[in-house]
């Protein structure tokens, strides 16, 4: 029996997934409150009659999570506490037949570019005038912007293209427009976002043009740090590193996903690179912009790793010193280039490899916060919990990387605010510290 608070027009969203998700659930919102539809994100009042659910369908485990989400919003729908499901995303992009088979109370199955589709479901226009229009989820001193949808890199583990198609840029001027509404809302930090940065303008400008649109969006005022993330080590682009040194509102930060080390495996994988090169890539990165911090992903349990292979990996982190770091087990994905292989690393194995990585990491980082003991850093803060004010140096960014705790006791910041922290302690991934003038 339906609720007699329930909204029938009301949508609430749902996103699962990573932050090019986050991005294209704000997008659809905009687009909704646009057309005078009342929308949330991720709401828990349940007075919502309609509910989207935009899924990831990258590994395993956030299929299960997508599965398992959308089941438990088609039991609420046969039990009355909901009018409609509908569901998008990457997950419904890739397997939408078979989702269609085995989850039919769906109402509607949208892939990820199918935005004007699931606008008309919902009696609503897609307005293309709304460039840069976002309701955000982050909070808003920090936001997301996508400069690009799809990949064409082949990697051979990776069922992106899959899900997103070929790389598509976003101009700049579409950019600099979407990134004026941002700081125009209060948006201080951007974080760059795509699934490979350093593809950026070959499309459409026939060139790699990321420097450019760095300089473009760094003159937009109110913007005090953009950071870079997902960018392919193979065809750089080094001339960013000389936007980032002459730009101050550029941080001093890069997310490098590698992936790997040994060369047979990097071979099968298709990255297209060596150790060689990616080592003359980090060093030059450094020698260019001393102080920068790096932040990579590997995967480990590829099929056919052997511990040696491993062994390599694992030594190699430990000489690289990475700034931050993420280990993952390799995802055996369907359609993809690897799924020809023999999943042959047993699971325990996978889950000990990267355990070791991560050891090895924290390591790291306890090391290199040691060394911040005594400095005084800016930070950004984020929220307040537990006893303290929570932030960020330009180092590290949301939800990822290490934190800066500063006790509210005797200490006073505004969320969204910057302040300088001396820092008085240091573990394996917080700083510690009190405000100082």
């Amino acid at each position: 029996m339906k609720t007699k608070t329930l909204k029938k027009n009301k949508v609430n969203v749902i996103t699962l997934g990573c932050s090019k998700n986050i991005y294209d659930s704000e997008i659809l919102m905009g687009q909704l409150r646009a057309n005078n539809i009342e929308v949330e994100h991720e709401s828990t009042k349940k007075d919502a009659g309609i509910l989207i659910i935009n899924t990831c369908g990258f590994i395993e485990n956030a299929k299960e999570e997508s599965i398992n989400t959308i089941l438990s919003a088609v039991e609420a729908k046969e039990k009355g506490l909901i009018d409609k499901v509908y569901v998008t995303g990457c997950l419904s992009e890739r397997y939408k037949p078979d989702l269609e088979k085995e989850i039919p109370n769906v109402d509607e199955y949208f892939g990820t570019r199918d935005l004007p589709r699931l606008l008309k479901a919902l009696k609503a226009d897609y307005k293309h005038e709304l460039v840069g229009e976002r309701v955000l989820t982050t909070p808003n001193h920090f936001a997301y912007l996508k400069i690009s949808e799809g990949c064409d890199r082949p990697c051979s583990f990776c069922a992106i293209p899959l899900m997103r198609g070929k790389h598509l840029s976003t101009p700049i001027e579409d950019l600099v427009t979407q990134t004026k509404a941002l700081a125009a809302k209060g948006v201080k930090e951007l974080m760059l976002i795509a699934q490979d940065l350093t593809y950026y303008g070959l499309d459409i400008y026939g060139k790699r043009n990321l420097s450019e649109l760095l300089r473009a969006i760094s003159d937009v005022e109110g913007i005090e740090w953009i950071r870079l993330h997902y960018a392919f080590p193979h065809g750089f682009p080094m001339d960013v590193l000389d936007v980032v040194n002459e730009r101050k509102n550029i941080c001093n930060y890069l997310d490098m996903p590698l992936q790997h080390i040994s060369n047979p495996v990097l071979k099968s994988m298709r990255r297209g690179t060596t150790k060689e090169k990616t080592n003359r890539v980090l060093e030059e990165i450094r020698t260019k912009v001393p102080g920068i911090s790096l932040r990579t992903t590997l995967i480990v349990g590829y099929p056919g790793e052997t511990e040696e292979q491993f062994q390599e990996m694992k030594e190699w982190v430990a000489e690289q010193k990475f700034d931050r770091l993420g280990a993952f087990t390799y995802s055996h994905e369907e359609n993809t280039h690897a799924f020809k292989l023999e999943d042959d690393v047993p699971q325990e194995v996978k889950q000990r490899r990267a355990e070791e990585i991560m050891e090895v990491q924290a390591n790291i980082s306890y090391e290199k916060n040691q060394a911040k003991i005594g400095q005084t850093l800016k930070v950004l803060f984020d929220r307040a919990e537990g006893g303290n004010f929570i932030g960020r140096t330009e180092f590290d960014s949301p939800e990822v990387d290490n934190e800066v705790l500063v006790p509210t006791k005797g200490n006073y910041v505004r969320i969204g605010d910057y302040a300088n922290v001396k820092i008085e302690s240091a573990d394996f991934f917080d700083l510690t510290g009190k405000i100082v003038d």
